[in-house]
């Protein structure tokens, strides 16, 4: 008998459908804005998740302790503090300690995989802190949430490895 691929301790891997039908697996995170969990990794405070906004806007300023990656699914978006503009199909490296203020143009959908190592820092224009989230804060927005939808609060524990 061959010896099995994945060790005993090791998590169970996660495959799920990243862009639901069911519009209660999307979490409100701010007017218009919601985020789509896909996993938390709270042994080394990361997470994966896509973000969608519907309607332009300036969502936030903030910065992260860690790396953060992004690639465009859908739509288009931009920091104030840079010259590019992130489309469908562009990959986004945010290094660790850059302030950046995320702001969508348009009122077209805009949804995007970002991979967030760390928290999300927020900021004022003077960079004064304002507030934060971490894995475990996104962990309990997703434990109301489904909770609210009537999919109960232990739903997002799929996404917990």
């Amino acid at each position: 008998m061959p010896a099995p691929s994945v060790h005993p301790l090791a998590p169970s891997e996660l495959v799920v459908t990243a862009i639901p039908e069911d519009e209660r697996l999307w979490v409100l995170q701010a007017p218009n804005v919601w985020f789509r969990p896909l996993m938390f990794n709270t042994l080394q405070g990361q997470w994966c998740n896509l973000l969608r906004v519907r309607r332009a806007g300036v969502l936030s300023r903030h910065r992260h302790p860690g790396p953060v990656h992004g690639y465009v699914i859908k739509g288009t978006w931009r920091y104030l503090e840079h010259d590019w503009l992130a489309t469908a199909g562009s990959y986004v490296f945010e290094p660790p300690g850059e302030t950046h203020t995320l702001t969508v143009d348009s009122d077209d959908e805009m949804i995007t995989f970002f991979n967030v190592s760390g928290c999300m820092y927020y900021v004022d224009e003077e960079g004064r802190h304002t507030g934060f989230e971490d894995v475990f804060s996104k962990i309990d927005m997703c434990a109301v949430h489904y909770e609210s939808v009537g999919l109960g609060a232990d739903f997002v524990k799929q996404f917990i490895r």
